[in-house]
């Protein structure tokens, strides 16, 4: 993932008056074509001796059809920003103790989700049975509606990309193992997940294709 060299002492958690500004997704459009046919989607565990400080201990959802290249979300690391944070104006949201997760460091400043139901929806893609993905405003403004409105739903700024055959590589050398994805899990963030002992030797970190300071916080053009 070549790209802008993220600046020392990177933390998320340092732009919550960067992230507020994703509020300028309830106004944009559609993301995901509603004929997008479901995607092929596994999990990727990370290995004891990834010590990329975005990827190390983490559990990857990694999407092909998606793109020239797979795509991911890390579904295992919450921040300390609370959705109700990024949303103040939507009130069924202010007593939510709901995070945001940190989705991957491409494209920090983009908001996707997650979020379980049954049937065909518009503008979002089938990740798993019962289990869709999207980034449109519409959309997540109905969810947000409901009842419970963080019920079988999980947000996520930036997600992880990889260069043609790049992740492959990494399977190669023992970076990740390949497991099967299953919503449990998702919804969990992961918790209580067994992660495969030590065997490769220790890679370099990768750097993220965005920097943080130059995150515009705007829909992914899936």
């Amino acid at each position: 993932m070549p790209g802008i060299m993220v600046k020392r002492g990177f933390s998320l958690q340092r732009c919550v008056a960067g992230i507020l500004c994703a509020l300028l997704l309830l106004s944009g459009s559609s993301a995901v074509p509603a004929d997008v046919r479901p995607l092929s989607a596994i999990f990727l565990v990370a290995r004891g001796e990834l010590s990329d400080p975005f990827f190390a201990k983490s559990i990857v959802l990694v999407m092909n059809d998606l793109g020239p290249a797979p795509i991911g979300l890390i579904i295992n690391k919450p921040t300390s920003i609370r959705v109700s944070t990024l949303f103040p104006s939507i009130k069924r949201l202010a007593h939510a103790r709901d995070t945001v997760y940190f989705g991957g460091p491409v494209e920090i400043g983009s908001v996707w989700f997650l979020f379980r139901a049954q049937g065909a929806f518009p503008h979002a893609v089938q990740v798993l049975h019962g289990v869709y993905l999207s980034s449109d405003p519409g959309l997540l403004l109905r969810l947000f509606d409901r009842q419970k409105p963080m019920q079988g739903l999980r947000i996520y700024a930036g997600h992880a990309g990889w260069a043609p055959g790049q992740l492959q590589n990494e399977i190669r050398m023992g970076f990740w193992t390949a497991k099967h994805a299953h919503a449990q899990t998702i919804f969990s963030g992961g918790s209580g997940y067994s992660r495969p002992a030590p065997r490769a030797p220790k890679r370099r970190a990768l750097r993220p294709s965005t920097s943080l300071s130059r995150a515009t916080f705007q829909v992914p053009r899936l």
